[in-house]
């Protein structure tokens, strides 16, 4: 069985390496991807806080536009070129989002749970105000604009696709470690009960800011990746509520605390999302049909894909067992009454 999973794995790796080529010359699809790729990375961070603690944040746009706005900045007032330069910077730009993390993490996390979410919002909402009126740095509305890469149009998303896919990688081998470490099991126990898991020796307000830091970063990452590939940034779709609603879509859709549910939930929403709008987008229809999606498939899968899939796989695992126990048990009886006759 483990063998049948890890060839799985590296037939996923395999055609998720050679997807561009497939479709290629096709900008269209090829952007899907990207922003696939981008948005799975984003849910991923924001899983490893909100997936494994139980605290949803509905603020980590935050830290998509303090990414965005630090690779724009950089390239601005340091003269970057495009190329491959900015990639190189997108650590950097995750490291900035989570330096603001430690203290506004540290502030919202002075409350629970429902006061948790109500505080982070109100923070997305503070940081679209900032970005709207310190135009000496963000210049306002007239939003900023990145020197754009100088590769030709037929490869352009390449490199953006390559990135980006190493950069998940990475967010999933850092939640994997995690979920996989006793600093996760604490983790855990604060989603399932915080006041228990205090009880038993569990640091939950370290526990709580260290993964809340540790989230941000990627969405950080995300939000510059974001801002190089579009070329341009603006308060408005930055420190957007939207942001949050997709990230928190695709991680419950998924299935929350999972490592693959926002892999999956990224792949179902983003491009289907897109392809809504660009279909129906002008007669809203687009919402209509989405939201439909949605809606049934968290009636039909209330907990999530993942979770879902698995605990039929493990019902029918069970089932299989008991009936090759009883199967076993009907066998052995005609031997045990021949044996009694002799």
């Amino acid at each position: 069985m483990k063998a049948l999973r890890t060839l799985g794995l590296l037939a996923l790796l395999i055609l998720v390496l050679v997807f561009p080529v497939l479709i290629s010359p096709n900008n269209v699809v090829t952007d899907m991807a990207v922003f696939t790729l981008i948005y799975a990375m984003a849910a991923t961070g924001w899983n490893i806080f909100s997936g494994y603690t139980g605290y949803i944040s509905i603020g980590h746009a935050v830290y998509f536009g303090v990414g965005a706005y630090t690779l724009a900045l950089i390239c601005q007032y340091w003269n970057i070129p495009g190329g491959y330069l900015p990639f190189l910077l997108l650590p950097l730009v995750g490291l900035v989002a989570g330096t603001f993390a430690i203290p506004l993490g540290f502030i919202a996390l002075r409350v629970r749970k429902y006061a948790f979410a109500v505080t982070t919002i109100a923070l997305m909402f503070i940081f679209q105000l900032l970005a709207y009126n310190l135009r000496g740095i963000t210049n306002g509305s007239l939003g900023l604009y990145l020197p754009p890469p100088p590769w030709s149009s037929d490869i352009i998303d390449l490199p953006f696709y390559y990135v980006t896919f190493i950069l998940l990688l990475v967010s999933i081998g850092v939640s994997w470690r995690i979920r996989h470490s006793k600093y996760g099991l604490g983790l855990l126990a604060i989603r399932d009960d915080e006041d228990r898991a205090f009880g038993l020796g569990v640091k939950t307000g370290p526990y709580k800011l260290v993964a809340y830091v540790v989230s941000t970063i990627f969405v950080g990452m995300a939000g510059g990746m974001f801002v190089y590939f579009i070329g341009t940034i603006f308060p408005q779709f930055t420190f957007d509520p939207i942001v949050d609603v997709n990230l928190t879509t695709i991680a419950f859709l998924g299935g929350l605390g999972t490592l693959a549910g926002p892999l999956i939930g990224a792949v179902l929403v983003v491009p289907l999302q897109q392809w809504l709008t660009l279909q129906f987008g002008g007669s809203s229809l687009n919402l209509i049909l989405f939201g439909s999606f949605l809606l049934v498939i968290l009636l039909v899968m209330p907990r999530g894909i993942v979770p879902t899939l698995q605990s039929k796989w493990l019902s029918w695992k069970a089932s299989r067992l008991k009936g090759a126990r009883v199967s076993a048990t009907r066998q052995e009886r005609p031997a045990l009454v021949d044996r009694k006759e002799g």
